[in-house]
């Protein structure tokens, strides 16, 4: 077929149809949306882009748009480099900008753990496609730093002669560089790429060498990565009261309250999670996560000025966020910082980009370093969210319990993978119809796999189910009333008696922080050692995180709040959901994990003295029965395990079919 962005009797016919409809759209404008369209997720509904253009297109015109961004042909962009030439590339470029070397951390403008492809600097340059990490790199040497998560993954995707692999917790990526930099060098970074908090750390650590960090207005690896994508476009719609239980007003109002108790004038939000949650609006910029990328400023009147590429924005939110919300272009938001000179103005150094610091102190403001109050307001789930979440582990442990059914009966015979189970979870789950997308890429990892934390399956990697060995599935959905997270550790064939040992005691990790009552006012820092004693008392341990916060049809790896052996601050108070997910993982072996998400609520513990709070399991899936040796389970334990086996047997056989059905009863049955 032609061209369509030069002429066609398709485009004709389209712009006929657009003219007929009173759509001021020309062709270049057209082909620039669908080029940002291009660029986002492809959504579950595959016409979800046609509220971009129009809100009700006629049948005739959304076939003629459909056909178009079909057979157009997307602009024409340079050659991609090759991946051996592009860390030579970045140096010769940083040589003629003066620079001795440069970072590039796994980020986007907006701190968040998922990304647009266009900010895949990190993987397009090292080829590490984890979701932490950052490269340092000078003329002569390179480093990759990731945490324990992603150690075994980072060496098998990066070329080892090229960069060294670092895991963060032998050595921060500034200790590195301050080993290894030139003295009196000039390193770069993006000033948008990194928070404050993380280049005031550089800079200490670099001064006694007196290596200066040099903020750039270019991104070096854009400069050299002549094949990037555009920015997303993906239309960005209300998430109603049905779903968030709260109206944005009233948010706003409630932040504001908080600002002027501070006495701050205004707030900067740079988090498209917070706005999505103040805002009560949802999108599909960056895979798995409903988020609409933009920043906001917040004032203490509660009204608000909302940056953002105003073709996302769908006629129905633009109705619904009212005259309370300014919607500006993203380039007005420099700007309008400017305008702050002489406010007190709320800022997050954690999260919030070098680059907004920069801004507020060029203009005069005067910036309060403080936490993003929307991260803590909206950590503690209301009660339609907390029904919501209730409803949507219901929905999940239905697709999850009729997976496992079938993997029990097909992994007999043979002839699986880790993407063939993959791709059959994600097809129970989208049975859904109220599934709008998973939460993140299923993690399947059969025997060895399944000790890499966060392994992926590739065609490259993709294993066959070993024989008497784990397979870990890792997995979750997004739905419009709540987001999921649930791992369950599956024998295949036979477990040895390690494997149980193991086994169970990942099990009783979990069982003790399930059933764990605790003070008002206690981190989650304070808990982690509960998982984790079963496993020391045997001289074992793991290298990440027992709990992460989880959103509500939202990110689902959430803050502030968290279960780790990182030192914490935020207290877990009632409406949190947290995951439960202690592991163990015998490198070329196998990996354990055994996660369920759990809600924060009141205890009533009888003669006690002080308020006590405890976890509601909300996860609903069969744990294997045949991993477990009953011999290290105390009563109370097994009570745990029945208990909550029964639960999952009554809340999900009436929701699935008889043979699942009747998998599930030998499934749940009493220990």
């Amino acid at each position: 077929m032609e061209n369509p962005r030069t002429t066609s009797p398709l485009a004709d016919a389209m712009d006929a149809a657009l003219r007929r409809e009173a759509i001021d759209l020309d062709r270049a404008a057209l082909d620039a949306l669908l080029d940002g369209v291009d660029a986002a997720p492809p959504p579950r509904d595959p016409a979800a882009w046609l509220s971009l253009v129009t809100p009700s297109p006629s049948p005739a015109l959304a076939a003629l748009l459909q056909d178009y961004r079909r057979h157009r042909r997307p602009a024409a962009r340079p050659a991609g480099v090759a991946p051996g030439d592009r860390l030579p590339a970045l140096r010769a470029y940083l040589a003629t900008e003066g620079l001795d070397g440069f970072l590039v951390p796994r980020a986007d403008e907006h701190q968040g753990e998922f990304v647009a492809a266009r900010a895949e600097r990190l993987a397009w340059l090292t080829g590490f496609t984890g979701s932490a990490g950052m490269a340092a790199v000078l003329a002569n040497r390179a480093a990759l730093f990731v945490d324990g998560r992603y150690t075994l993954q980072s060496r098998r995707q990066i070329d080892l002669s090229a960069i060294e692999p670092v895991t963060l917790g032998e050595m921060p990526p500034e200790t590195w560089l301050a080993r290894h930099a030139p003295a009196g060098g000039r390193i770069g970074y993006d000033p948008w790429l990194h928070t404050a908090a993380q280049i005031e750390r550089f800079e200490r650590a670099l001064a006694p060498k007196r290596v200066v960090l040099v903020p750039v207005d270019r991104n070096a690896v854009d400069a050299v990565w002549p094949d990037q994508p555009p920015p997303p476009l993906a239309p960005a719609v209300a998430h109603g009261a049905a779903y968030a239980g709260q109206s944005s007003e009233d948010k706003r109002a409630a932040i504001a309250a908080d600002l002027a108790r501070g006495d701050a004038d205004a707030v900067v939000l740079t988090l498209p999670d917070s706005i999505a949650w103040l805002f009560n609006l949802r999108g599909g910029d960056v895979p798995h996560t409903p988020l609409t990328l933009g920043f906001a400023v917040l004032s203490r009147d509660g009204t608000a000025q909302f940056f953002v590429d105003g073709r996302k924005i769908t006629y129905g939110l633009r109705q619904a966020l009212g005259n309370g919300i300014a919607l500006q272009p993203p380039d007005a938001f420099l700007p309008a910082l400017a305008r702050l000179r002489g406010r007190r103005v709320r800022v997050d150094p954690h999260s919030a980009a070098r680059a907004v610091f920069a801004a507020l102190a060029a203009a005069g403001a005067d910036i309060v370093r403080a936490d993003d109050p929307c991260q803590a307001a909206k950590a503690a789930k209301n009660a339609v969210e907390l029904e919501g979440a209730r409803q949507a582990h219901i929905r999940d442990g239905v697709a999850l319990t009729r997976f496992l059914a079938w993997l029990d009966r097909a992994a007999p015979a043979g002839g699986l993978s880790e993407m063939t189970v993959a791709d059959r979870l994600k097809a129970f789950r989208f049975e859904s119809d109220l599934l709008r997308d998973l939460s993140f890429d299923t993690i399947a990892g059969s025997g060895p796999n399944g000790a890499i934390v966060h392994y992926r399956a590739t065609p490259e990697t993709d294993r066959p189910l070993d024989r008497d060995t784990f397979l870990l599935v890792d997995s979750g959905g997004q739905y419009p009333d709540g987001t999921t997270d649930v791992t369950r550790t599956v024998v295949v064939g036979d477990a040895s008696p390690d494997m149980k040992d193991r086994f169970t005691r990942v099990l009783k990790g979990h069982i003790a922080l399930a059933t764990a009552r605790f003070p008002a006012g206690t981190p989650g820092s304070a808990l982690d050692a509960l998982a984790r004693r079963a496993l020391w008392d045997a001289g074992l341990d793991y290298d990440h995180g027992t709990g992460h916060g989880v959103g509500s049809y939202l990110g689902v790896h959430e803050g502030p709040q968290r279960i780790s052996k990182m030192a914490s601050t935020v207290a877990l108070r009632p409406g949190m959901i947290v995951s439960n997910e202690p592991g163990y993982y015998k490198e070329g072996a196998y990996g354990i994990r055994i996660e369920n998400l759990v809600v924060v609520v009141p205890a009533v513990v009888d003669g006690g003295e002080r308020e006590m709070f405890s976890f509601e399991t909300l996860t609903l899936a069969p744990i294997d029965r045949r991993a477990i040796d009953r011999a290290l389970l105390t009563d109370a334990e097994r009570c745990w395990i029945d208990a909550y086996h029964r639960r999952v047997g009554e809340t999900l056989t009436p929701l699935v079919d008889l043979d699942t059905a009747r998998w599930l009863a030998a499934a749940t049955a009493p220990l």
